[in-house]
């Protein structure tokens, strides 16, 4: 199974969420594949009943399967990583003090892991202490060009820019996107992403010089009714990655 995700130009794939195999499997298609799908550990019981749910999933959708915490829980971290050992999805979620743990369970370089971290309020800085323990402590500020050299020590493939509250953090994610093309490292803007806000936070990355981005678009395109995530929603998020990478 495939282990690396698919990128729209080699630029673009996006992080959704799916209700079902069915629901994942139509909005794989919606979008040409360029897609990974969350599925959240916190879901489940146990590891076991993870991976075998998991597994499912991934042989209808190429394994374009997103491990995810659960809403950026710290608790989950371990969990992620064990199901991701066994899975060998094509993504993780990970909070910034489990990627390199994660990292060697896997124990190959193609699956993206990425690591929270988090705006401070203070443009060009950023909150790494987003581990179960670090997070109850005192903040860890360090400046966005030391955060990504400490997540490729640890073999992150990408930061994960969480909570951003849409467009309420851009000036300090304006900063990141520009550490992330300079240092040549993934970008996954998360928290608050819509319709609305898509095309101006994928074009400030792309216009950064970012050369991969990971846009988590969550809860804003479920339908409340059914759960589902809704592929009219993903089609409209397609036509503006085809018109903003062009």
């Amino acid at each position: 199974m495939m282990k690396e995700a698919k990128f729209y130009k080699d630029r673009v794939c996006i992080n959704v969420l799916a209700n079902s195999i069915e629901n994942a499997k139509e909005i794989y298609e919606a979008i040409d594949g360029h897609i990974l799908v969350g599925l959240l550990s916190k879901n489940y019981p146990t590891v076991e009943a993870a991976v075998e749910d998991m597994k499912l999933y991934a042989k209808e959708i190429n394994n374009a399967v997103s491990v995810g915490l659960g809403a950026g829980d710290p608790n989950q971290w371990k969990m992620a990583a064990e199901i991701s050992k066994e899975l060998q999805p094509q993504h993780v979620n990970q909070v910034f003090t489990g990627v390199g743990y994660t990292r060697a369970l896997l124990g190959q370089k193609e699956t993206l892991v990425n690591a929270l971290i988090s705006p401070c309020g203070k443009v060009g800085y950023v909150k790494v202490s987003t581990g179960p323990l670090s997070s109850k402590a005192e903040d860890g500020i360090v400046s966005v060009e030391t955060a990504i050299e400490m997540l490729k020590d640890m073999g992150a493939s990408s930061v994960k820019f969480f909570p951003m509250n849409g467009l309420n953090t851009i000036e300090e994610y304006k900063v990141l996107a520009e550490a992330c093309a300079k240092q040549d490292f993934i970008l996954e803007p998360t928290g608050g992403i819509d319709l609305d806000n898509f095309e101006e936070i994928l074009t400030i990355a792309l216009k950064a010089g970012v050369k991969k981005v990971v846009p988590h678009v969550y809860t804003s395109i479920v339908d409340k009714a059914t759960g589902k995530t809704k592929v009219e929603d993903i089609m409209k998020i397609y036509e503006i990655i085809k018109r903003v990478v062009e």
